[in-house]
């Protein structure tokens, strides 16, 4: 067979399906649009979900994709094998109630034989055991030999989720040769060793499968099929590992540039370290291009796991660097001209791994440190478990997720107490929660049961602040009643409404409900209910009847203030964008009269600098007064229009289109200005991060940046009256006074070096002196780390040989301090094991280098058995 590429592959496949007829469309984001089932794409038929439901209109009845997918379910398998991968790339094929059974397999083994050139007597196929539908194509369109087609049971050959769409299958498998083979007489598709490799799938969506396993066949089947690039890549290659495909290999080539390691030339361990890397850096730099950003949950998980991961087996390769950044290159230089976001991402994408590989570099060498000494702990007490507290520690504490200090037990043939790790994590999750106080008053709940029959309230506040409504429904402590007085509560459920319901991050309107009678309401909330609006108020007058007509106005101040917040949270959406990156996402936010609240991923703070920029681009489309206008449109024109939507969210067939002229258009149902000069001004009044990965900002508009400046304003004269000077002063006063109190610092600085010269002079003199050298220990009482440092360093100035073990009780809780000289290091005394002895005979942990360790423990009553310890730690050590 000729020698085929992979990229030269993928471009074959979409020349090939394109000439049939088929839309090529590019892949899908890995992050899932609007499809809460799945947290990253998984195959080539996720995306086309709704294509297959008719939730969605296809752009073609025939479509051919390469697809990025994520899969991290044989994650423990990566590296270890030769075919398993987290990202692979996905061909397909798919035929949306148009072509069926026989265009799918003749055209597929015209793929396979006339463009590939495989062999003919190496090809097989599988169908299901009772489609002679599929058999009858196999053999008298296609003319494979009957013997070569295999009918397997519904496991094999059967594709069904649960309810719904499904259908039988039909497999092709590629036959590499006795030499792969177990040496049975009937070894063939379906046999467990590695002779027969399966590479493409065509599933035949004929049937819906009802509740009581029933089988009704569809007026429009389907067609999907996948292919593995990577697999046939290797058929094409000649090769049985994906790691040594033409566009991996150069990767993994990177990998072992940068280590200094060979491949395959090494050790068995540094190979699997080598192929680790390279998978897991073309999975991260793809999750970073379409947006995830490394945290504790959800897809931020998933790609810090595996940036960690990499990380560590950089480690084990003797890297001692932060090298991932760098390999990112290289997966952009084979896969940039597929995929081009990864090329226009090219800068975040190596910033955010930088960033994480720096933030974990941190933390891995302390813990790696710590859990050698579990490991070591656990085989001198026979043990194979590590406990769920320790594990958690490892996790809290230094970023060892469970999955990766798993991994490097079992290298010793230990594990992790799992449920241990659970417990602790749920323990923590409680305290969390129990800091969070959350009231519900049980006359404002909302139930279904009560505005079920109830159709869908009709929202005009778009266009009007006041407006007729009649009365169809009052609620009171969830139950319906048919009239309510002044002094109750009550929720009101109208046929019509102004007031705009809390939803997409935006609080409710506010206003005033009346009767024609003598009811008037105010209203306190509203929120809905399945597009019912429940109006939550309290009578101040009169009584309200079931069936009144209600005139509701809202407060005009109040919803003008929200809405020049919520256009605002759009400018600066695109702001972010702009300044720091595309990579931004909306994560969160909420709106309300008197700020806004704008959460989004990025990975860092931002400078002051880059703060100023953000608030410059907003406040120029401010002053520019450009036009805000709403479109209705269906999901695929906004699409098409460039409208920014939550990845998220769910949208209806038709969304509304937010759009401030030639700056920002996202999808929204808020309330907004009519031009962008309305909002006035804008002004950030706090940056700040949620979570790892999410940012978060809060800023004022228009007359709420009085209050701020007057606030300012005020704090500047009380400072000014402190230090008697103007408040036009300040700077230059508080300037003057940093400067007194930097000499007054560097004066006690000196006096306190000359008493601590002092005391080094006096340990010395009281030193025990043995054959090495001098074993000077003390406690002190509430001497800090630094001190004690300074008093090693002092008298590592005075003596060459020398062992200092110094304890303090610092607030009830110990502290140690090991130093060890030069010289007594070359003779094998390493400070770090003495002060793990000291740290361990009072119940704590810690460790350090040769020259000097600090460890610490709960305990400050076991600070002499601490030093007793350090002792006979030494002498043990002289034998």
């Amino acid at each position: 067979m000729k020698y085929i590429g992979l990229n030269e592959l993928r471009d074959l496949f979409r020349e090939f399906y394109v000439s049939k007829g088929h839309f090529a469309r590019a892949s899908f984001s890995l992050v899932p649009s609007g499809d809460k089932s799945l947290l990253l794409i998984n195959s080539g038929m996720a995306p086309m979900k709704p294509f297959f439901a008719g939730l969605e209109t296809p752009p073609s009845k025939r479509m051919t994709t390469c697809q990025k997918c994520l899969r991290t379910g044989d994650l423990e398998n990566v590296g270890h094998t030769a075919r398993h991968g987290t990202f692979f790339e996905m061909l397909g094929s798919f035929s949306f109630g148009d072509y069926f059974k026989k265009e799918s397999l003749v055209w597929g083994w015209e793929f396979c034989v006339e463009v590939l050139g495989m062999p003919v007597d190496k090809l097989w196929a599988s169908i299901y055991e009772d489609d002679d539908e599929a058999f009858g194509i196999w053999v008298n369109d296609v003319g494979i030999d009957p013997s070569r087609v295999v009918r397997m049971g519904k496991e094999d050959n059967f594709w069904e989720i649960g309810t719904g769409p499904c259908g039988p299958c039909s497999e092709v498998y590629f036959d590499r040769g006795e030499k792969f083979g177990c040496g049975a007489t009937d070894c063939r598709p379906g046999c467990d060793c590695d002779r027969y490799v399966e590479f493409w799938n065509h599933v035949f969506t004929q049937f819906n499968r009802d509740e009581d396993g029933n089988y009704t066949p569809l007026e429009h089947p389907n067609i999907d099929t996948g292919m593995g690039l990577e697999r046939v890549a290797c058929i094409m290659q000649d090769t049985d590992s994906i790691f040594d495909v033409d566009t991996i290999r150069t990767i993994l080539t990177e990998v072992t540039r940068v280590s200094g390691v060979e491949y395959k030339n090494g050790t068995a361990k540094t190979d699997v370290s080598i192929r680790i890397i390279t998978d897991h850096i073309r999975s991260v730099t793809f999750l970073i291009s379409d947006g995830v950003i490394p945290s504790n949950e959800g897809r931020g998980y998933v790609l810090r796991r595996l940036l960690r991961r990499a990380a560590v087996h950089g480690r084990k390769l003797g890297i001692t660097k932060t090298f991932l950044a760098s390999l990112a290159d290289k997966v952009i230089e084979v896969s940039g001209g597929e995929y081009k976001e990864i090329a226009e991402n090219r800068a975040p994408i190596k910033k955010i791994i930088q960033v994480e590989e720096d933030r974990f570099a941190v933390t891995i060498d302390q813990g790696y440190e710590l859990l050698d000494g579990y490991i070591a702990k656990l085989k001198a007490d026979g043990a194979g478990i590590l406990s769920g507290d320790i594990v958690f520690k490892l996790y809290d504490t230094h970023g060892f997720n469970p999955e990766l200090t798993r991994e490097i037990l079992e290298e010793h043939g230990m594990d992790i107490d799992e449920e241990g790790y659970k417990a602790e994590l749920r323990r923590q999750q409680e305290v969390s929660r129990s800091n969070m106080k959350v009231s519900e008053d049980a006359a404002w709940s909302e139930s279904d049961r009560v505005t079920a029959d109830l159709p869908k309230t009709e929202f005009v506040g778009y266009e009007t602040l006041t407006a007729k409504g009649r009365a169809l429904r009052l609620i009171s402590e969830n139950e319906t009643v048919t009239e309510v007085s002044a002094g109750n509560r009550v929720g009101v459920v109208l046929d019509r409404t102004p007031f705009y319901a809390e939803s997409g991050g935006q609080s409710s309107d506010l206003g005033i409900m009346e009767t024609a009678g003598d009811a008037r309401l105010r209203v306190l909330h509203v929120s809905k209910v399945h597009d019912v609006f429940i109006h939550q108020a309290e009578v101040e007058s009169g009584v309200l009847k079931f069936g009144d007509e209600v005139t509701s106005t809202a407060e005009a101040v109040r919803r003008n203030r929200t809405a020049r917040n919520h256009t605002a949270t759009h400018l600066l959406h695109k702001a972010l964008r702009l300044v720091i990156g595309d990579h931004v996402r909306q994560a969160g936010s909420s709106v309300d009269s008197e700020q806004l609240r704008f959460d989004f991923t990025h990975y860092e703070g931002l400078s002051a600098e880059q703060l100023e920029a953000v608030e410059q681009a907003v406040n120029r489309v401010i002053d520019e007064f450009r036009p805000v206008k709403t479109t209705l449109m269906t999901q695929k024109e906004a699409k098409e229009y460039g409208a920014i939507a939550l990845f998220d969210e769910k949208y209806g067939d038709t969304v509304r289109v937010v759009e401030v002229d030639g700056f920002s258009t996202e999808l929204c149902g808020g309330t907004h200005v009519e031009n962008s000069g309305q909002i006035g001004a804008f002004r950030i009044v706090s940056e700040s991060s949620v979570s790892s990965g999410t940012r978060r900002i809060e800023a004022v508009t228009g007359s709420n940046l009085l209050a701020p400046l007057t606030h300012s304003e005020s704090a500047v004269r009380d400072i000014a009256d402190a230090l008697k000077t103007r408040p036009d002063n300040v700077v230059t006063r508080v300037h003057g006074l940093l400067d007194e109190l930097k000499d007054m610092k560097s004066e006690a600085a000196k006096l306190k070096k000359s008493t601590r010269s002092d005391a080094a002079s006096d340990l010395i003199a009281a030193a025990e002196r043995l054959d090495m050298g001098l074993f000077i220990a003390k406690a002190f009482e509430n001497a800090d780390v630094q001190q004690l440092r300074g008093i090693c360093d002092d008298i590592r100035a005075k003596e060459k040989d020398f062992i200092a073990a110094f304890a303090s009780d610092l607030d009830g809780k110990a502290i140690f301090i090991v130093a060890v000289s030069a010289r007594l290091q070359q003779k094998g005394l390493r400070a770090g094991d003495i002060v793990k002895a000291m740290a361990s005979a009072a119940g704590g942990g810690g460790g350090g280098k040769a020259d000097m360790a600090q460890a610490g423990a709960k305990d400050a009553t076991k600070i002499p058995a601490a030093i007793d310890a350090a002792r006979e730690y030494v002498l043990g050590s002289m034998v």
